[in-house]
């Protein structure tokens, strides 16, 4: 267990889990969940300081996965070692996997329904502007220079000729390298890994290992969420242009439509977007291949933050790996940009639902919750359906 660098008695595991279940309950809106987990964590129960939150969340930033599952797992860590994390990370996860499960298990026996069919087909226009707004709030944020901005673009030119990202983010991540303007150093990252840690990973590979010899159809689908994880630098919103070339283009287990329609639950259910691999793997193989999927998508993140936490202060400081990052998220941008120009041309769009896309862009441009964009775009599709 960490030092929490706090007064407050260490929490209960059943406390950690139910307090987390709780705030992933109300999960709505991404990244912007962890400032809620650091008034619970930091100022109400006195977990850990600010400072070891902080330090927390920056890490989180660096590792690919979604933000706000990792920072959950960072403060159960700190606070009660592995047991910690683990509790944290489930009880924060369980609401959206419950919520995504009932819906797809919903949306296979109603999509075929009129009123359901028009309201996706509204829906879809919200999508669009969904993935358009992250697409221009991470470049905003992120793209300060023109040679990061030509990475992004060019990531996206290779995405969109058919490139698979799995080979474009570990060139623009090399890119990064190139393109800096500060010499290089490597920063001595050595140490021992906690026995957990090894348990852990050896855990995984049995898992995986099993699920070969068992099951290969489900760890095809394990295996896929995994990497495609593994590369979401980002956050959750990286997970979707990764996820739609694998799932859309190459192994073709949906269509575009239905995964836009996967893409749109994951907004209306709490939790990052990457709740979508459950709707994938109910679509794909059931209740089965909800569960295997689901575990896969969210299983790296939670190595990443046991397995990197300890070696927190050397990681950051190491100006190889900041460069490494910096390079991979460009990539991301330019491949978010790319999902964008590919969803909004998977759309039958008339006045109705261009109007509906405009509104929705300049809705969460002003900051209006992800939540109320998607609900009014309910409503709307509902009252106007054609």
């Amino acid at each position: 267990m960490l030092t929490p660098m706090s007064t407050a008695p260490p929490p209960g595991i059943l406390r950690l889990f139910l307090t987390f279940l709780r705030l992933g309950a109300t999960a709505f809106g991404g990244p912007a969940m962890v400032a809620y987990i650091r008034r619970e964590a930091v100022e109400r129960q006195q977990w850990l300081d600010s400072r070891r939150f902080d330090d927390g969340v920056a890490l989180c930033q660096m590792l690919p996965g979604a933000t706000a599952m990792q920072t959950a797992a960072y403060v159960g860590l700190t606070a009660r070692g592995l047991a910690g994390a683990l509790a944290s990370y489930l009880g924060f996860g369980l609401p959206a996997c419950g919520l995504m499960l009932l819906l797809a298990a919903g949306y296979v026996q109603t999509r075929e329904l009129p009123a359901v069919a028009a309201l996706f087909q509204g829906l879809t226009a919200v999508v669009v502007a969904i993935v358009a707004h992250a697409t221009w709030s991470f470049g905003e944020r992120s793209l300060r220079d023109l040679r990061r901005a030509l990475l992004a673009v060019a990531a996206a030119v290779l995405f969109a000729r058919g490139i698979p990202p799995f080979v474009v983010i570990p060139l623009a991540a090399l890119a990064g390298l190139l393109l800096a303007t500060t010499p290089a150093c490597v920063t001595n990252i050595s140490g021992k890994p906690s026995r957990a840690m090894v348990w852990l990973l050896a855990g995984t590979v049995v898992g995986f290992g099993a699920l070969w010899w068992l099951q290969r159809p489900l760890f095809d689908l394990a295996a896929l969420m995994f990497r495609i994880d593994l590369f979401a630098f980002g956050g959750g919103y990286a997970s979707v242009p990764l996820m739609l070339h694998e799932v859309v283009n190459v192994r073709h287990w949906l269509d575009d439509t239905t995964f836009l329609h996967g893409i749109l639950l994951g907004q209306v259910t709490p939790g990052p977007i990457v709740i979508t691999a459950t709707f994938v793997g109910y679509l794909v193989h059931g209740l089965p291949g909800a569960v295997i999927a689901t575990v896969g998508v969210f299983l790296p993140s939670f190595l990443l933050v046991v397995g990197t936490t300890p070696y927190f202060h050397r990681l950051g400081a190491s100006p190889l790996f900041n460069r490494l990052v910096a390079g991979a998220f460009c990539s991301f941008i330019g491949l978010l940009l790319s999902v964008t120009v590919h969803f909004a041309t998977a759309v039958q769009w008339n006045a109705l639902r261009l109007t509906l896309a405009l509104a929705a862009l300049v809705a969460l441009r002003l900051k209006v919750n992800i939540l109320w964009v998607v609900l009014a775009g309910i409503l709307v599709s509902l009252v106007f359906r054609r």
